[in-house]
């Protein structure tokens, strides 16, 4: 098992701001949830959407349930971390400005968003299914050793940011229920490490020498390794998806031409030779931004979604 890394030496507590809040309560909150990180809960449409059901009106309705419930949960995660993390949030140049580090939003008042959330989501979440309820429960359990004790161990604090993002494809197959196959899998899992990896790397190169002081990881990583995992989660991600596309072809064959799904293959390979151009460029920091403002992945995005669409529902 790996070691944990070595902290950086204990610098001097620093207050909560006495400025002024630049937020209100209300503002507070909102900031704290995070809206812009929902776009990683789209991963919750990737299963239904590959088995061709999102067209049928039940298994879409269970999809959109299950990905707001994963805001919510997702949400309550932030509020929790935030106030663990408050300390080294007000040595970072721009999670300084976070409403708990800021001082802007009370820890017991983050607290108690961060209980109802959380609580709530995995509730409903058995209400709808209980094996979604039970997913959304690894998840918060998931998140919670991360804030506390993995993101401190090399290696595993990539690993569980990664297992995350693969609950949230599980969590979609579970609520409908479909089933998914291991190539889904390795391509959501490998994928998923691409992104984490490549805003580590980011992040290694922002920080520079105060890295260690916000986060204890960073200090172990060298460059190199974390370009290794760089190269081998995009081989990882291109194989799978590539052998999951073929796979799908006898499927294909009883309506639609199965070329689509070959032919998804590649903006699927140039969106991940693009975005590891990007993270070699130091623009990874902030992957779910990347997605939202580089208009060549959008582009390619749109192009797989064609051409899969065609061959799930063509």
């Amino acid at each position: 098992m790996a070691r944990p890394a070595e902290k950086a030496p204990p610098l001097q507590p620093v207050a909560a701001p006495s400025v002024r809040p630049r937020y209100g309560l209300p503002g507070a909150l909102v900031r704290t949830a995070r809206p812009k990180q929902w776009s990683k809960n789209v991963l919750v449409f990737a299963a239904a959407g590959a088995a061709g059901v999102l067209s049928h009106a039940v298994p879409a309705e269970r999809v959109l349930a299950c990905f707001g419930l994963f805001c919510a949960v997702s949400s309550g995660t932030y509020f929790l971390n935030d106030v663990i993390d408050a300390g080294a949030d007000r040595r970072h140049p721009v999670k300084r400005h976070r409403p708990v580090a800021a001082g802007s939003l009370p820890v017991p008042a983050a607290l108690t968003a961060a209980a109802f959330l959380m609580g709530a989501g995995v509730a409903l979440g058995v209400v709808l299914r209980p094996q979604l309820g039970l997913v959304l429960g690894m998840y918060v359990a998931l998140q919670l050793a991360y804030s506390t004790v993995l993101k401190h161990l090399p290696v595993y604090d990539l690993a569980a940011v990664a297992a995350g993002f693969l609950l949230r494809a599980i969590a979609g197959a579970v609520a409908v229920p479909v089933r998914v196959s291991e190539w889904f899998l390795i391509v959501t899992t490998f994928g998923s490490l691409l992104m984490v990896t490549g805003k580590r790397l980011a992040e290694h190169a922002e920080l520079g020498e105060e890295r260690g002081g916000h986060r204890a990881t960073l200090d172990a990583y060298s460059t190199n390794f974390l370009r290794i995992v760089l190269a081998i989660s995009a081989t990882a991600a291109m194989v799978g998806y590539s052998l999951w596309a073929f796979s799908l072809e006898p499927a294909a064959l009883h309506h639609s031409d199965p070329i689509w799904y070959q032919l998804s293959t590649v903006p699927v390979l140039l969106a991940l030779l693009h975005f590891t151009f990007l993270v070699e460029q130091g623009r990874g920091a902030h992957p779910e931004e990347l997605v939202l403002r580089d208009r060549q992945l959008q582009l390619l995005g749109l192009v797989w979604l064609l051409l899969f669409s065609l061959g799930v529902y063509g």
